[in-house]
């Protein structure tokens, strides 16, 4: 096959009368290798950024590197002598506690990965189970909830909840091929993608040879994950049971404890002996729905009028996150301190706005708001800035005075009556500040006008 002469992002347009096969029409490699299609990949790649693999290259850097590079790695996909480079492993921690291994691929590997998703993803997506949400199109984590919310109201209280034990370092190749194999037919993309599963991992200089898994970080791997456990979505229908599934994250929904331990037991063994891969017993719990956490929410309420909260501990890890960005000691402008706190908070309600409880959101802003007036307070410093800036903000001039010279702390004046007054709700919003109850509240207002579940997808990953 010929090779392109010019990088993706710069391939010429067939000619007029050009005969260039429609990409339906094309085998699945040329579809892989399309201009159309690896524009687009590394569109969402830069789009996507992220930190470098072991070969130090930028996302930024990518384009201009193609241009001179990819003629010579079009050649060699084609010849089938392209060897993905390994992974760079990082480990970040889990919010729940411990650390997740990600693998971060070199950029001209995340391109070639994302251009096989995008081909791969028609071909699996629409034979994928509907209850399952993670990682596809026009699906979102606020569906699994709006599902499990469904269930419980239709007296399904208990549930299994099924922890795969380190499920993206456990896949064994040979299962997820095969399983790949019963759709995709053809041989270059199936040898491409055992490559990028056996390219391996380096960790302190090293590099291992990946004997199972598939390494979380690669744009790949969210597909793969669906393809490995899309066989146990279908054997939970074969069964009967009501279920959700967000990725390695399965909860069936059963009417007793008894009917849930049945269920545990069965469905531990199909997982273990038909996938080869293991069911944590530490960390999987047969409970009552409404005390276990799903994707950041809980369930409350009763008489079939099951609602939606926030977990407390995404709570508490939004507040330890506005603690960094209000920290006193952050030497940077308030300009760009509310750009940074309105970059988490915007997403943060986007994705939890879902929750039932609007009083959250109105005591988070009005904590955060508290916590950027002692930081304003420390700003200003000296006594004679404190005061004339009262005053300007229409403190009288003996409160002012009395306030300025106080001794008492950042906090305790922040949340006193002058300090409230000078710098009031409508002081935040003019600069710039958008908060939590603002975004809540256009989103659920949205969703209103939408007549059902949620306004849009939500893309926002949800913090554990």
């Amino acid at each position: 096959m010929k090779s392109d002469s010019t990088g993706p992002e710069h391939s010429p347009s067939p000619a007029p009368g050009d005969t260039a096969p429609h990409p339906a029409e094309a085998g699945l490699w040329e579809q892989f290798l399309a201009r159309g299609n690896l524009a687009e990949a590394l569109r969402r790649v830069e789009q996507n950024a992220g930190a470098p693999g072991i070969d130090g290259m930028s996302t930024k850097e990518l384009r201009p590197w193609l241009k001179d590079h990819w003629p010579e790695i079009r050649s060699q996909l084609d010849a089938g002598t392209y060897r993905p480079q390994p992974v760079r492993r990082v480990m970040i921690p889990k919010p729940s506690g411990g650390l997740r291994k990600l693998g971060v691929p070199a950029a001209v590997d995340r391109l070639i990965c994302q251009a096989l998703s995008q081909v791969l993803t028609p071909i699996f997506d629409p034979q994928f189970h509907p209850h399952s949400f993670g990682y596809r199109p026009r699906r979102s984590q606020h569906h699994a909830v709006e599902r499990a919310r469904q269930f419980i109201n239709d007296d399904a209280v208990w549930c299994a909840d099924f922890d795969l034990e380190s499920f993206f370092d456990r896949v064994q190749h040979d299962a997820l091929m095969a399983r790949i194999a019963r759709r995709v037919h053809d041989k270059q993309v199936l040898r491409l993608i055992r490559r990028y599963l056996e390219a391996g991992v380096m960790a302190d200089g090293l590099v291992h040879a990946s004997e199972e898994g598939t390494p979380q970080g690669s744009p790949l791997s969210p597909l793969l994950s669906n393809v490995m456990l899309d066989d146990l979505d279908w054997e939970l229908e074969r069964r009967g049971h009501r279920f959700v599934r967000y990725a390695d994250d399965v909860r069936v929904y059963v009417a007793s404890e008894r009917a849930g331990q049945r269920v545990m037991g069965s469905i531990a063994q199909y997982v273990e002996r038909r996938l080869k891969l293991k069911v944590s017993r530490q960390k999987s719990a047969v409970d009552l729905a409404k005390k276990r956490r799903l994707l950041g929410f809980r369930f409350y309420g009763r008489d079939r009028e099951v609602k939606v909260r926030i977990d407390p501990s995404a709570r508490k890890r939004a507040k330890d996150r506005l603690r960094q960005l209000t920290s006193r000691r952050w030497g940077v402008s308030m300009e760009q301190r509310i750009h940074e706190i309105n970059r988490y908070t915007v997403g943060w309600t986007n994705y939890y706005a879902l929750a039932d409880t609007p009083s959250v959101f109105e005591g988070l802003d009005t904590w955060l708001r508290r916590r950027l007036r002692q930081v304003r307070w420390k700003e200003w410093k000296r006594p004679k800035t404190k005061r004339r800036n009262l005053i300007a903000l229409g403190i009288p001039a003996r409160d002012a005075t009395e306030w300025s010279y106080s001794r008492k702390g950042y906090w305790r004046v922040s949340g006193s009556p002058i300090l409230t007054r000078a710098l009031p709700n409508a002081y935040w919003a003019k600069q710039g500040l958008k908060g939590f109850a603002d975004p809540y509240r256009r989103f659920r207002d949205a969703t209103r006008t939408a007549g059902c579940g949620p306004a849009r997808p939500v893309v926002w990953e949800a913090p554990g």
